[in-house]
């Protein structure tokens, strides 16, 4: 199996220095050890990572005072992932988060690359009864490159996908659980619109070992979003962009395609408290709870706790519309039970809450819910804090009339 590193390659293009965070700004020194392997194979192979991780830390922490050192995504993990000085996220996550990087690098390609429209007017059959979309090729690969990435570290127990039935067992002694959404948004690549990557990282329940292996993958992959230890997604649009939670705020990476680092450009994200755009496909308006219906009557008028009118900004891209939301505050919703608990609304939650933003599922927190099956699914409210509180006090807006729309 061919083993991956990280390479430094010196470019004669300056990155752009605007928003650009210094690697000196995050922390003064990167310390990482070899992390250890389960069998012989992974740990030369963790220890050949390791040594690139150690070797590439090292240059970046010695850019001094030169203006144009910045931080990388491995950079940023190795030095305590935005916690307090001192802090560290462990050696392990910034393998995983290494090799998560690496697919989504992948991903990004294949999005953007001429070839993939035979993949994307193509689609296969899912199996009868399934709580899942049906996948298009683009998703099946996307899924596989992750996987790929996943074993490769040898950082992971199991992996669960929205593209799967059921969770994939990856390694007995891997430390972390991952849940993947690999290509949120695949049916709008034709038209070039905006799609993405979600994925959640929880540790493993050690206390569930003994158990038979499809048994204990399942529990694994379904524990409650308050135990994430992680979560993020990757934006494919006119810029790729990995945001992530490592538990201490939530912070973006931009991808530099001079050097193929995510460059850390939005440090310690926070959604404003209050913003002043609605996004929800309002198509469906006369489907709505009557509840739901007047709180958007109601702020797009400019009549509610804000007394500014509300704009509507739809892209039906999760990702995108939640990427908009964390910068411009607002709420991005789907109110009926469409959205996946696992996949989607645990990792992207998390997210939010990290930035200061709440997140519900008209009633509950979602991050207090318990998963009872992986591809569970509920209405998604995500945004700033006094948004969907506003929204969460007309009682009644959970759509429950859900007659199978087409697209």
């Amino acid at each position: 199996m061919q083993s991956l590193t990280i390479t430094w390659y010196p470019t004669l293009i300056s990155p752009p220095r605007l928003d650009l965070y210094p690697l000196r700004q995050i922390a003064a020194s990167s310390v990482l050890s070899s992390p250890t392997a389960g069998n012989k194979r992974r740990g030369m192979t963790s220890r050949r990572e390791s040594a690139s991780l150690k070797s590439l830390a090292s240059r970046r922490t010695s850019t001094g005072d030169d203006d144009d050192g910045y931080c990388t995504l491995v950079d940023f993990a190795g030095n305590g992932g935005g916690g307090r000085e001192g802090t560290t996220v462990g050696d392990d996550l910034v393998v995983l988060l290494y090799h998560l990087q690496h697919a989504c690098k992948r991903i990004a390609s294949l999005v953007a690359s001429p070839f993939n429209s035979s993949l994307g007017k193509l689609s296969v059959n899912s199996s009868s009864g399934s709580d899942r979309d049906a996948p298009k090729p683009l998703d099946i690969v996307s899924n596989d490159i992750i996987l790929s990435s996943l074993r490769n570290s040898g950082k992971v127990a199991v992996m669960a996908s929205e593209e799967d039935d059921s969770p994939t067992w990856i390694k007995d002694d891997g430390p972390y659980v991952v849940v993947v959404d690999p290509l949120d948004g695949s049916r709008n690549i034709d038209a070039s619109i905006p799609t993405g990557t979600i994925f959640g990282i929880y540790n493993r329940l050690v206390e569930l070992d003994h158990l038979p292996v499809e048994e204990k993958a399942e529990l694994n992959s379904l524990q409650r979003g308050n135990r994430l230890v992680a979560s993020g997604y990757v934006l494919y649009s006119s810029a790729t962009i990995l945001c992530v939670s490592l538990g201490s705020g939530t912070h973006a990476f931009t991808l530099d395609h001079s050097t193929g680092e995510f460059v850390l450009t939005h440090q310690n994200i926070k959604i404003p408290t209050r913003g002043q755009i609605y996004s929800v496909n309002d198509a469906r308006y006369f489907d709505w709870p009557e509840g739901l219906r007047k709180y958007i009557d109601t702020v797009r008028q400019g009549k509610g706790q804000n007394p500014k009118k509300y704009s509507a900004r739809y892209i039906c891209s999760l990702v995108a519309d939640l990427h908009r939301t964390l910068l411009y505050g607002g709420v991005a919703m789907n109110p009926r039970d469409h959205l996946r608990l696992v996949y989607e609304g645990n990792p992207l939650a998390f997210l939010v809450e990290q930035a200061g933003g709440k997140a519900s599922d008209g009633k509950r927190e979602i991050l207090s819910i318990q998963p009872v099956k992986l591809h569970q699914r509920l209405p998604l409210f995500l945004g700033s804090v006094e948004d969907v509180a506003e929204l969460e006090s007309y009682g009644d807006v959970q759509q429950t009339v859900n007659p199978g729309y087409e697209v």
